[in-house]
C-alpha cells in the first residue's frame, strides 16, 4: 500500500511541474525536512532552507488524501522521500525540477493543517484528521509570508459550462485574482470541488441546470461553505472520467462519458494483433534536451519498478506528454531512441535494440550447444488414456516409422524432441520410450501429461414421436317398392320384385317381373341401421337407412439413448429383419418355381457423432431413422413387404442439457366420396334415399427430439 502511494506521489509531482526551454535559475535552497510528534497524533514539519523560507502555494486533493507545497525559484537538496507513518500523516517526498521545488504531504485520510514562518524554516503542523477547517497562523518576523485566509483570498469571478467537441462538459471557475485552492474528488454520482481561501459572491451561489447541453454533466450546484470557501456539486450519469486543471485565475474540471478501448478483450487483455494497453498511472511531461537516463529514472520514480539501463543507453530527448500512461511514456521514449525493453517481475532491463538482440542469439545458441553436449538419458512414459502410437505420431511430427511392435524416430523433422532425441512405443504394455537429454524429457512430460487425459463422454436421448388421428363417417341407404295388380284377364302383374320372383298364379314368372326398381347403397362399415316398411293389400315399400363413424388416435414413441465419448461416432438400433418368399420360374425347362427367402430390415436407428466446443456446448452430426413393416404387397414372385421409412439426417448445435426438436412431418389427408342413382340422388330431401355419402380425415405427425448431456468426472 504505501509503495503504491509512493507512485502516486511522484506521479503527482511530476505532472505538476512542467519544464520550459530555459529554465530560471533558483533563488533559495531547500536543505532538508524534519518532524516532530506532538500530542492528539499531530505532526509537525520543519521545512529548512538555505535562505528566508519563500512564500509557498498550498493546494490539496481528496482521491487519494495529499497536501501539496509549491515554492517557485527554489531547489532541493532534501531526501527524495521522509517516511513517518504516525498520525494521520503517511510520509513526505519533496522533487525539484525548472527552477521549482514541490513538496507533498502524503496522508492516510483527510486532514487540516496550519502554516508559520520561522526564520529560514516553514513550521507545518498536520492534524490527525479531527478538526473541521484548515488555519493559518502567522509567527514569524515577517508577517507577509502567511497564506491568506478566505476572507482575504480571491473572489469567485464567474462559473460557466461548456460543451467539449467529443461530448465532454467543462465547468470553468474564474477567479479575480491568482492564489484560490481548488481540491476535487468523487462522492458516489458527484464530483465535489472544494474552494479553499476565495469568496463566493451571493449571486453565484445557484443551481445551474445543464440537462439541455448532452453531456454526462446533469447539474451544477455551488455554495458557499458553512467556514469560509465555497463548495461545488457536479451531478453526473454514467460511467464517466475525470481530469481538472489550473491556472493562475481559472480553475477547469472536465466531465466526459467512458469510453470502452476497442482494442481490449472482455478478460481486460489486448485482442490479438492490436496495440497493447496502457494501464499505468498518468503523468505530464515537458522536456527539452534532458538526458534519456534521467526520463528513465523519473519514470522509474513514478511506476515503482526495477529499472536497469545498459551503459550504452544516453543521449538527450525533448520531448512533451500530457496525461498519458508511464508505460506509454516509457515506450515512447524507447522507440524515440532505438531502445527496448525486457521484463522479469518487476525489473525491466532497458537496453539497444541489437544489444538486446545479440544477448538474446547468445543465449539460445549457448543453449543449443548445452543440449548438443547434455548426456542423452532415457525415460519411459505410460500412456492411460490415449494410445501410445498416436502420442508418439504427434511427438515426432510425422517422423516416427513403426516396425512390428514399435517404432522410432527417424533422421527428418524431430518434432518435439531434440536434434539427437527418438521416441519408440510399446503396443503391448502402452508406453512410450523417449531417448532425450533430461530437460527436453521434462517438457516431453508436461507435454503428455496434458494429452493423456480422458476424454468428455456425452449422453444422447432421442425421442421419435409419431401421432396418427384416422375419422371416417357414412351414411347410406336400402330402398325398394313392389306392387302387385290383377288385369281384367286375371294375369297377375307384379313390380319391384328381383328377377325370378313368382308372379303369376301358376307359378310362372310374369313378363314385367324384372322391374328394377330396388337401390342397394349401404355402408361399407358396420354400423348402426335403421329399417321401416309399408305394407298394403297391393303394394309394400321398404326402407333402411345405415350410418357408421369411425375415430382413431394412436402414438408411438421410440426413445433411444447411447453414451459416446468426444468426437467418436455411436450407433445404437433396435427392430427386426422381416423374412419374405420370393418365386422365381423354372425357365423353358418346365421344371417347378425355385423359392429363396429374403430379409429387409425395419429398425430404430441412431447414429451421432458429438463434438464438445470450448463454450460447453455440442455440436451434433446425427442420423435417426424409424422404419416399420406397412403391408404385404403381392407380385408375381410372391409377396414382399411394404417399408415405411422415416429418416433425419442434419447437423446442429445444442446446449448442454437442452432440447431440441430436429424436424417433423405433418400429413392430412382428406377423401369425400358419393355413390348415388343419377337423377333420384339429386333430388332434394328425398334424394338421400338414392345415394350413399362418406367422408374421411386422417392426420398423420411425426417430431424427432434430441437432448444432449456432457457427462461430468463424477458420473463416469
Amino acid at each position: 500500500m504505501r509503495q503504491a502511494s509512493r507512485r502516486v506521489v511522484t506521479g503527482l509531482l511530476i505532472a505538476s511541474v512542467a519544464w520550459s526551454g530555459i529554465v530560471a535559475a533558483a533563488t533559495n535552497t531547500l536543505k532538508d525536512i524534519s518532524y516532530d510528534t506532538l500530542p492528539g497524533g499531530r505532526i509537525e514539519l520543519h521545512l529548512n532552507f538555505n535562505g528566508p523560507a519563500p512564500e509557498p502555494k498550498i493546494f490539496t486533493t481528496g482521491n487519494p488524501p495529499r497536501i501539496a507545497i509549491d515554492f517557485a525559484d527554489t531547489d532541493n537538496s532534501a531526501a527524495r522521500h521522509l517516511d513517518i507513518g504516525k498520525g494521520s500523516t503517511s510520509g513526505v517526498s519533496a522533487v525539484a525540477a525548472g527552477g521549482r521545488t514541490r513538496v507533498i504531504v502524503e496522508l492516510m485520510r483527510d486532514s487540516t493543517y496550519r502554516t508559520r514562518t520561522d526564520g529560514n524554516s516553514l513550521v507545518f503542523t498536520v492534524n490527525n484528521g479531527t478538526e473541521a477547517q484548515t488555519t493559518t497562523t502567522a509567527s514569524t518576523i515577517d508577517p507577509s509570508k502567511a497564506l491568506p485566509s478566505s476572507a482575504s483570498g480571491p473572489a469567485v469571478s464567474n462559473i460557466d459550462f461548456r460543451r467539449g467537441p467529443n461530448g465532454e462538459g467543462r465547468v470553468l471557475i474564474n477567479f479575480s485574482s491568482a492564489g484560490a485552492n481548488a481540491d476535487m474528488k468523487r462522492e458516489g454520482d458527484k464530483v465535489v470541488v472544494n474552494l479553499d481561501h476565495v469568496n463566493l459572491p451571493q449571486n453565484l451561489a445557484q443551481r445551474l441546470d445543464v440537462l439541455d447541453f448532452a453531456t454526462p454533466v446533469q447539474s451544477i450546484v455551488t455554495k458557499a461553505g458553512p467556514r469560509g470557501g465555497a463548495r461545488m456539486e457536479i451531478a453526473t450519469k454514467g460511467t464517466i472520467e475525470t481530469s481538472a486543471y489550473q491556472t493562475a485565475d481559472q480553475y477547469v474540471v472536465e466531465v466526459a462519458q467512458k469510453k470502452k478501448d476497442p482494442n481490449v478483450g472482455p478478460n481486460g487483455k489486448p485482442l490479438r494483433g492490436q496495440d497493447p494497453v496502457y494501464n499505468g498511472n498518468r503523468v505530464t511531461f515537458n522536456f527539452q534536451d534532458i538526458p534519456v537516463r534521467s526520463v528513465l529514472q523519473l519514470i522509474a520514480d513514478m511506476s515503482g519498478q526495477n529499472l536497469v539501463a545498459s551503459d550504452t543507453v544516453g543521449g538527450a530527448i525533448t520531448l512533451r506528454l500530457i496525461n498519458v500512461p508511464w508505460d506509454q511514456a516509457l515506450d515512447v521514449v524507447l522507440r524515440a531512441k532505438g531502445l527496448d525493453k525486457r521484463r522479469n517481475g518487476n525489473v525491466i532491463w532497458i537496453a539497444p535494440q541489437e544489444e538486446l538482440a545479440k544477448y538474446e542469439q547468445n543465449v539460445a545458441d549457448a543453449r543449443i550447444k548445452a543440449e548438443d553436449s547434455a548426456e542423452l538419458v532415457t525415460d519411459y512414459v505410460p500412456i492411460s488414456y490415449g494410445k501410445a502410437q498416436d502420442i508418439a505420431k504427434l511427438l515426432t511430427q510425422g517422423s516416427m516409422a513403426s516396425g512390428g511392435g514399435g517404432g522410432g524416430a527417424g533422421s527428418g523433422s524431430h518434432g518435439f524432441l531434440s536434434a539427437r532425441g527418438s521416441v519408440s512405443f510399446d503396443e503391448r504394455t502402452n508406453t512410450l520410450l523417449i531417448n532425450d537429454n533430461p530437460q527436453k524429457i521434462r517438457e516431453l512430460r508436461d507435454l503428455i501429461a496434458v494429452l493423456d487425459k480422458p476424454v468428455q463422454q456425452v449422453l444422447i436421448e432421442s425421442r421419435i414421436v409419431v401421432a396418427t388421428d384416422t375419422f371416417t363417417r357414412e351414411l347410406g341407404a336400402k330402398f325398394g317398392v313392389s306392387g302387385r295388380r290383377t288385369n281384367p284377364s286375371g294375369q297377375v302383374l307384379q313390380t319391384g320384385g328381383k328377377l325370378g320372383d313368382p308372379i303369376g298364379s301358376n307359378g310362372a314368372p310374369g313378363v314385367l317381373g324384372n322391374g328394377g326398381l330396388n337401390v342397394n347403397l349401404p355402408t361399407a362399415t358396420q354400423g348402426g341401421n335403421f329399417g321401416l316398411a309399408i305394407l298394403g293389400a297391393n303394394y309394400a315399400i321398404d326402407l333402411e337407412l345405415s350410418a357408421a363413424q369411425t375415430e382413431g388416435r394412436g402414438e408411438v414413441v421410440s426413445s433411444p439413448r447411447v453414451i459416446t465419448a468426444n468426437q467418436q461416432e455411436a450407433v445404437i438400433r433396435q427392430g427386426q429383419q422381416i423374412g419374405y418368399v420370393t418365386y422365381q420360374n423354372g425357365g423353358t425347362t418346365g421344371g417347378a418355381p425355385t423359392a429363396s427367402v429374403q430379409f429387409k430390415d425395419a429398425v430404430l436407428e441412431l447414429k451421432v457423432t458429438p463434438t464438445i466446443t470450448a463454450d460447453g456446448r455440442v455440436y451434433l452430426a446425427i442420423n435417426v431413422k424409424k422404419d416399420a413393416l406397412a403391408q404385404f404387397v403381392d407380385t408375381p414372385n410372391g409377396k414382399v413387404p411394404q417399408i415405411d421409412t422415416r429418416e433425419i439426417n442434419t447437423s446442429v448445435l445444442v446446449d448442454n442439457g437442452q432440447t431440441v426438436v430436429l424436424g417433423g412431418i405433418y400429413e392430412i389427408t382428406k377423401a369425400n366420396a358419393i355413390t348415388k342413382v343419377p337423377g333420384l340422388g339429386d333430388i332434394p330431401g328425398v334424394g338421400m334415399l338414392f345415394r350413399k355419402t362418406s367422408r374421411q380425415s386422417d392426420k398423420a405427425e411425426l417430431l424427432i427430439f434430441v437432448t444432449p448431456r456432457i457427462l461430468s468426472e463424477s458420473l463416469r
